[in-house]
């Protein structure tokens, strides 16, 4: 299954991409909303995005928006992966489209259980 990752850190989108892939995902990656949008829609079969909330020239939730406005993407599960902690900043992604939202630092375990919930990955 086709993810991708929306993060301006390469360092996360590696992390992630790793994770990922171990768990036997084919993984596009993107550094901000912009470009994220741009892969979405030259690429087929996404049905998961990490996405980081705080990007330059397009933030997290401003894609999950833009996703969420696009019929054919209705589809794809998004998840918040960011530092930002505030409950104020869930509630304004989780009300903008995105389906989870985990926070920084993570590891692989926290992902999987991510995953499951969305109702991906190994049991």
């Amino acid at each position: 299954m086709p993810a991708l990752i929306i993060d301006d850190s390469e360092v996360t989108r590696a992390m992630l991409a790793n994770i990922l892939k171990a768990l036997g995902f084919e993984v596009l990656e993107a550094s901000d909303g912009c470009e994220g949008l741009r892969r979405l829609a030259s690429a087929k079969g996404i049905d998961l995005a990490l996405v980081d909330v705080f990007m330059p020239n397009m933030n997290g939730v401003d894609f999950v928006r833009a996703v969420r406005l696009q019929p054919e993407w209705n589809h794809i599960r998004l998840m918040m992966v960011t530092a930002d902690n505030e409950l104020g900043s869930v509630a304004i992604a989780l009300e903008a489209g995105a389906n989870e939202y985990l926070m920084k630092p993570f590891d692989e375990a926290m992902i999987l259980e991510k995953l499951q919930l969305l109702g991906i990955g190994r049991c």
